[in-house]
């Protein structure tokens, strides 16, 4: 019966070289292949480093290898994984290096005659590593490169890995020299020079080339022996999955940590069990690619998705309320961390890694079907901490086929866009009883699809009324010098005016009295400021800022308010151009200047619409 636990200091080479049918595996839900030239660049300096030290008696410790054993001849990575493969990716590069130097060494003197045969050891010695050569199948495989092919000693199955990567490493394996190597290897369309090559081919190349920058051969036997015997890690090999995660949560090493999400999929993945590894495996990687584009479009990551889930969760059980003896309820914001919740707190929820894994498709869906909608591309410009709530409340749609039309969502998203407004304007913070007690203590309702919406929104206006007063949020907006509420304003004015509404990522922020300019001087006066702070207050307000697509505000650049508004001529892109509300209709502005006193009645007007939608007169 094997061991539960065995932990082991070994050098590199007794590390990596295999025994019988053994090879290491990169697991289903770790990260991609991720270290670049930065970090092997490291590792080559402190091998180098070490040498330097002289201190015959010491070794060079590479940190922990924690290792899991469950499958016959797998050596599962739970941890060490980039160290690993980039150990490999060495090993091929100085065995290249020394297929080149060993033919070209005299054997004119005992010192010549020394240095090679030490150098022919440390082929050998790398050969029995990468190709699980036999001592009398060395000479076999140099003089028959064909024998590289097909020898097993790592298979990645990471599903973040794409699979021109994986195919890189085995044929820098398996490649006879440098050259064919190089011709062999994918190419990313669309990338120059090195960035065109993947990251497994680019860290040999960088390895090959120092090697080949070693200009005696003395360096390169004496680096190729510290690295391969007095360099050393501790290998950690469990014979149950689960134990060797826990190892990992409790160990750190020299390697890049895994995420949260790693740690939680790999709980997932052990209890899915062998009948159901293969579907889980396939709705995970669902899940990544989703995670992935969300996160492209600076939404959501795996990481924030098991975040909101766990909000919700907890908010469905109810789990952070309590009653008091006067039958009141209390509400505790102390929220756990996600490890700490999914895998101590909450860890039945591991039990059932499918179950789980399809509701965290469905959030990760969800948010890719309604991320265009343009109330829902408004609320995420707000604080991140919207994200937690209104997902809780487009949960309600995650056992439906369809989903929620944008009207269908406005209503609540105005709600909390209305409460995150006033945190915007900085009147208290976030983690204040204003804002997380209560949003905390309301999300119980928001993601119960059987409490009503109408009930939800007097909640918002009843707390939004206790807690705040017109007059000094009038004031906060009235002050207001930043950006987001221009992005409000210009939603409210259109709605006002039933006019349709929505932003890219190319929006400008257009400041109506420029801010700078050749002309910059001139129009000050013209505005009436003679005071460069009072110019300078003036210009952020929000009754100068309004949106601008990019391609319009470039071609006004910082022109007079006559010309920006003007719209006789035909040839040259004004206000008169834009799809934005307010924009469009300052070309029917009365006057032809732009004065501190527009400016004035301009932001009146804006910090008297957001305030009637804040209270919701």
């Amino acid at each position: 019966m094997p061991k539960d636990i065995e932990p082991r200091l070994k050098s590199i080479s007794n590390y990596l070289k295999l025994q019988g049918n053994e090879y290491f595996v990169v697991p289903e839900y770790q990260r991609a292949y991720s270290w670049d030239i930065t970090q092997c660049d490291k590792l080559w300096q402190d091998i180098e480093a070490f040498i330097s030290s002289g201190d015959a008696n010491d070794n060079y410790f590479f940190g922990t290898i924690i290792v899991d054993c469950s499958e016959q001849n797998e050596l599962s990575l739970i941890d060490g994984q980039q160290r690993t493969i980039t150990f490999l990716l060495l090993l091929k590069a100085m065995l290249l290096r020394l297929n080149e130097i060993i033919p070209q060494i005299p054997e004119s003197d005992i010192t010549s005659k020394q240095l090679k045969g030490d150098l022919g050891k440390i082929r050998e010695e790398i050969i029995s590593i990468l190709y699980k050569a036999a001592y009398g199948d060395i000479i076999l495989v140099l003089e028959d490169p064909s024998r590289m092919k097909n020898i097993k000693i790592l298979e990645n199955r990471s599903i973040n890995e794409l699979d021109e990567h994986r195919e890189d490493f085995k044929i820098i394996i398996e490649g006879e020299d440098y050259e064919s190597i190089e011709k062999s290897v994918h190419n990313i369309p669309g990338k120059q020079k090195d960035n065109k090559y993947t990251r497994y081919f680019r860290n040999f190349k960088f390895f090959y080339k120092l090697a080949k920058k070693s200009k005696l051969e003395t360096q390169l036997n004496q680096f190729a022996k510290k690295f391969l015997n007095e360099c050393q890690v501790i290998e950690i090999r469990s014979w149950k999955v689960e134990q060797a995660i826990t190892m990992f949560n409790s160990l750190n090493s020299t390697g890049l940590p895994l995420t949260d999400a790693d740690i939680i999929s790999a709980q997932l993945y052990a209890n899915a069990g062998k009948e159901r590894k293969n579907e889980f495996n396939k709705i995970w990687k669902q899940i990544k690619e989703l995670a992935d584009e969300l996160n492209n479009h600076k939404i959501t990551d795996i990481n924030g998705i098991l975040q909101q889930f766990m909000y919700i969760n907890r908010a469905i059980n109810k789990e952070y309320i309590s009653k008091k003896e006067d039958n009141s309820e209390s509400v505790d914001v102390t929220t756990p961390g996600l490890r700490r919740y999914f895998i101590e707190i909450k860890k039945d929820l591991l039990k059932e890694p499918i179950e789980l894994a399809n509701k965290l498709e469905k959030i990760a869906n969800l948010w890719l079907k309604v991320s265009d909608y343009p109330i829902v591309k408004l609320l995420l410009k707000f604080n991140e901490n919207i994200k937690l709530f209104f997902v809780g409340y487009l949960y309600r749609w995650s056992d439906q086929e369809k989903i929620p039309e944008e009207e269908e969502l406005k209503d609540f998203s105005e709600c909390l866009i209305r409460l995150f407004t006033i945190l915007e304007l900085g009147d208290t913070v976030y983690s204040s009883s204003k804002f997380k007690t209560f949003l905390f203590g309301e999300n119980v309702k928001i993601v119960d699809k059987n409490s009503p919406l109408q009930q939800i929104k007097e909640d918002f206006n009843k707390h939004i009324k206790q807690n705040w007063k017109e007059k000094e949020i009038k004031e906060l907006i009235q002050e207001y010098n930043k950006n987001l509420l221009v992005f409000l304003n210009e939603y409210l004015y259109a709605k006002s005016k039933n006019r349709d509404f929505d932003f890219d990522d190319k929006v400008n922020i257009e400041h109506i009295m420029p801010a700078s300019g050749r002309n910059l001087s001139t129009i000050q006066v013209d505005a009436g400021f003679t005071d460069v702070e009072e110019f300078n207050l003036y210009v952020n307000k929000l009754g100068n800022k309004i949106l601008l697509e990019e391609d319009i505000n470039k071609s006004i650049s910082n022109e007079w308010f006559k010309t920006k508004k003007q719209n006789s001529v035909k040839q040259k892109l004004g206000y008169k151009d834009s799809k934005y509300a307010i924009a469009s209709d300052l070309t029917n502005y009365p006057s032809d200047k732009w004065t501190k006193e527009d400016i004035d009645k301009f932001t009146e007007e804006a910090a008297e619409r957001i305030t009637k939608f804040i209270f919701q007169q």
